[in-house]
Order: structure tokens, then C-alpha cells, then sequence
């Protein structure tokens, strides 16, 4: 019954002061606020960049050529294009728990086609392509194996270059020319959208790889290697045997490839979105501590506009405890009103971040829970102090104050 009667006396204090109470908030509000939106704009921006790299395919192994020793000095990805399309005939042949293996050849070109022309990426691939790459073919039908030995001029396009070549027609069975060459298209692959980084993955045109090496690009050798393995439990183990028969074909030779996993691409691509949440995060946190000092500080005030309160309080009975938990409840009680509005501004402003600026947010129940946690520990922390003062006060000295 005392701590009732206590906790009316406290809410009684703050609406004699609504506005001062209010704007005491408001640092609070502030900051919970920020947090909330900063936090669930990272959390959105992770969403996004893992539903992106889900996209591009599950249980994805890259092998890329370069990063190599070489006289003292050491390559990057793409310093070396020494891997050949028996590396992946060999890891399709030799390597258990793969589910497929494309080699591809990736230029960029003029494509005419309809009388239009457009300038896109030529990729060439192996049959397994769409199964790597999760791709589905709305209309037609992918190259066969058959069509890769044969060097066949055939193709797959994009949504993109399909509007652009194609506008309200359909282009199975017409002919695109690469560097005056005919490809009679066979397929359209569903709408991918962007990648990571930022390109257009839907602009592109899908050969043959040994078409592309032989009769567009005239190379001797593939750009990378894409191999899906069996299970993303397989994963790690796969990759070992990739690397090490890729040595081995090596004979003792210094590595010339990489060799990455789906998993650490992603990892790769949060990374940045995580230390920009950390960062705007901690800027936040900053504006809350502020908004903690704010509410110490008022409590200090009104201790001190109180004290001939406090000492009539002391001097018909009323206890330190009671002194002291009435003036800590006005503090949690002004840390929660922040907080609560806070949690509606962050929710707000993530919607309006969503809504006129296309960011991606996502708000969770983790970040709005600690939110309410945060606010309160504020409210005890940053009020302990004034109510411990207020309660320490002898009431002969308290009643004396003017």
C-alpha cells in the first residue's frame, strides 16, 4: 500500500510540471528513437543484401583464377587467367557431393538483333547455369549439353535484353548477332533484378561456353568456376577437395586460384552494413546518455524546489525509503515516457524511411524490448542520485529552506 500511495505522490509531482516533464523526455525520446530507426535500417539493409545473396543461388563454390606468389610479389583475383575448362571437368568428375559445375567465359559486347542494338554482358555457361544459379526460364528451354561440344550458336536472354530487342514480341526462335555472328535464341530467363553491386543481372546473354571461347572471345582460357555442392553441410568439405585437386593439377606449381564460398560472400557483403549500424548505433547511444543527464539534472531541480516538501514528508513520518523511491519512480516514470514515445518515432520514421526513400528497415522485437530496458535502467541510474539527496536530507533544515 505504501509503495501505491508513494508511486500516486510521484505521478501527482510530474503533472504539476507537464511541459517541464515532457521536454526532460524529449532527450530520451530522442535517442530511443534514433536507435530504434538506426537499428532496424540495419537490420533491413542485412535482409536485403541475404535475400540478394540467396538469390544468386544455394550451396554456391567460386573458383576464381589469380591470387598467387609469384618472384616476391602477390595477385588478386582475376591477376592470373590460368584456370581451363578441363579444371572443370575434372572437378565435376573427381570431386564427390557436386551437384553441377558451370565454367564461365564473361565479356561484354554489341548485340544487335530486330534492327536494334544494345551493348550487354556475354556469358558463357554450361548447361548446369540455372540450376547453380537458382535461375528459372520462364519461356523456352535451356542449352544442351549437346549444343556445348557442338559449339553451337545458340542463346539465353535476360528480361532486360529482351525488352530491349524484343518490345512486345516474342524472341524464342529469333536470331541475335554477336560480333556479326547469328544465335538463335532458345530461352528468357526470369527477372532477377540487381546484384550486391548494383548491376543489373538481367542484362545479359547466355551462350555456351565453348561457343564463347571459340567463336566470340577466342580464348584459351575460362574466367571463373561455379560449382554448386550437394548441401550446405557439404559446403566446407567440398571446397578442400576443390582446392586440392586444383593443386594437385598444379603439380607443386605455386596456387593460381581462389577458391570462395556463398557463405563468405555474404559475410563480405554485410560487413559494411553491420559497421555502419555500429556507428550510427553509437551515435545514438551518445544522444541517449545526454538525454539521461537531462533527466538527472531536472531531478536535481525539482529536489531542490521541493526540499520544504520533503521536510514536511520527513517531519509527519514518511521514511528516507519513501523519499528516496518516490523521486526514483518520477525518474523511471519520465525515462519510460521517452522511452515509449521514442519506440513510436523509431517505428515512424522507419516506415517514412521505407516508404518516401525506398531504404530497406525491418523493426524487431529484440531491439524494441532493449529499447524499454535501456530507458529504464537510464531512469534508475540518472536518478538514483537526486532521489539518495533528496532522502538524506535532515527535515529541520529541509523546513527551514525558503
Amino acid at each position: 500500500m505504501r509503495f501505491f500511495t508513494t508511486f500516486l505522490v510521484a505521478l501527482r509531482a510530474l503533472r504539476r510540471n507537464t511541459m517541464r516533464s515532457i521536454l526532460t523526455a524529449l532527450g530520451i525520446i530522442i535517442g530511443i528513437g534514433a536507435v530504434i530507426t538506426t537499428v532496424s535500417m540495419g537490420n533491413g539493409a542485412k535482409a536485403r543484401v541475404e535475400a540478394q545473396v540467396a538469390s544468386l543461388g544455394q550451396n554456391i563454390i567460386t573458383v576464381y583464377p589469380g591470387s598467387f606468389s609469384s618472384g616476391g610479389m602477390r595477385g588478386g583475383f582475376g591477376s592470373s587467367t590460368t584456370l581451363t575448362a578441363e579444371d572443370a571437368d575434372a572437378i565435376m568428375a573427381e570431386v564427390a557431393d557436386i551437384e553441377g559445375v558451370s565454367p564461365e567465359v564473361r565479356d561484354r559486347n554489341q548485340v544487335l538483333a530486330n534492327g536494334l542494338n544494345w551493348n550487354t554482358s556475354i556469358n558463357g555457361e554450361s548447361p548446369d547455369y540455372p540450376q547453380i544459379k537458382n535461375w528459372r526460364i520462364v519461356s523456352g528451354s535451356m542449352f544442351t549439353e549437346q549444343d556445348v561440344k557442338s559449339l553451337a550458336k545458340v542463346a539465353i536472354i535476360g528480361k532486360t535484353v529482351a525488352d530491349q530487342l524484343f518490345p512486345n514480341e516474342d524472341p524464342i526462335g529469333q536470331t541475335l548477332r554477336i560480333r556479326n555472328l547469328p544465335f538463335r535464341i532458345l530461352g528468357v530467363l526470369d527477372v532477377k533484378g540487381y546484384s550486391l553491386f548494383g548491376s543489373d543481372q538481367d542484362d545479359v546473354v547466355i551462350i555456351p561456353y565453348t561457343s564463347h571461347m571459340r567463336r566470340v572471345s577466342r580464348r584459351t582460357n575460362i574466367s571463373s568456376i561455379l560449382i554448386e555442392a550437394s548441401s550446405s553441410e557439404k559446403l566446407d568439405v567440398v571446397k578442400q577437395r576443390v582446392e586440392d585437386l586444383l593443386a594437385q593439377r598444379r603439380k607443386g606449381r605455386e596456387p593460381d586460384f581462389t577458391v570462395r564460398t556463398q557463405e563468405e560472400l555474404a559475410q563480405a557483403a554485410t560487413e559494411t552494413s553491420k559497421t555502419m549500424t555500429l556507428l550510427l548505433g553509437g551515435i545514438a547511444f551518445v544522444s541517449l546518455v545526454v538525454g539521461g543527464i537531462g533527466v538527472m539534472n531536472i531531478m536535481l531541480v525539482s529536489v531542490t524546489e521541493r526540499t520544504r516538501e520533503i521536510g514536511i514528508r520527513l517531519a509527519i513520518g514518511a521514511h528516507g525509503k519513501d523519499v528516496l523511491l518516490q523521486f526514483l519512480i518520477e525518474a523511471i516514470l519520465l525515462s519510460l515516457l521517452g522511452g515509449v514515445l521514442g519506440i513510436l518515432c523509431g517505428i515512424g520514421a522507419s516506415e517514412l524511411a521505407s516508404y518516401y526513400f525506398g531504404l530497406p528497415t525491418l523493426v524487431s522485437t529484440t531491439s524494441v524490448i532493449i529499447a524499454v530496458a535501456v530507458s529504464t535502467v537510464i531512469g534508475i541510474f540518472f536518478g538514483f542520485y537526486p532521489a539518495r539527496k533528496a532522502a538524506q536530507l535532515d527535515p529541520i533544515d529541509a523546513l527551514r529552506y525558503e
